[in-house]
C-alpha cells in the first residue's frame, strides 16, 4: 500500500545518490562498449557514455564546489611515474 508519506533527501544526499548511480552507469556503457560487435551500437554507446560522463563530472563539480566530496591531488612524482609505467605497458602492448 502506498502512503503520502515524502522523504526529504538534502541537496547533498541528492547529489551523492546521483553520482552512484551515474559512476554505475558509466561502467554498464563501458561494458557495451567493449563487448559489442555491431559498429553502429557501439558509436551509440560511445556517444551514451560522453553525454553521461559529461553529467556525472557536473555533478562531481557540484559536490566539491559544496565541499561535499572532497579530493587530494596525487604528488606530481607519482603522477608522472603513472604516465611512465602506463606508456610502457602500452608500448608492450603493441
Amino acid at each position: 500500500m502506498l502512503t503520502n508519506h515524502q522523504s526529504s533527501l538534502s541537496e547533498k544526499e541528492l547529489l551523492h545518490d546521483l553520482l552512484a548511480s551515474e559512476k554505475q552507469v558509466i561502467s554498464a556503457y563501458s561494458t557495451g562498449m567493449t563487448e559489442s560487435s555491431c559498429p553502429n551500437l557501439r558509436n551509440t554507446l560511445e556517444e551514451n557514455f560522453k553525454n553521461v560522463e559529461q553529467v556525472q563530472y557536473e555533478i562531481f563539480n557540484a559536490m566539491k564546489e559544496n565541499n561535499w566530496y572532497t579530493v587530494k591531488d596525487a604528488p606530481t612524482n607519482e603522477v608522472q611515474q603513472l604516465k611512465k609505467d602506463t606508456n610502457t605497458l602500452a608500448g608492450e602492448l603493441k
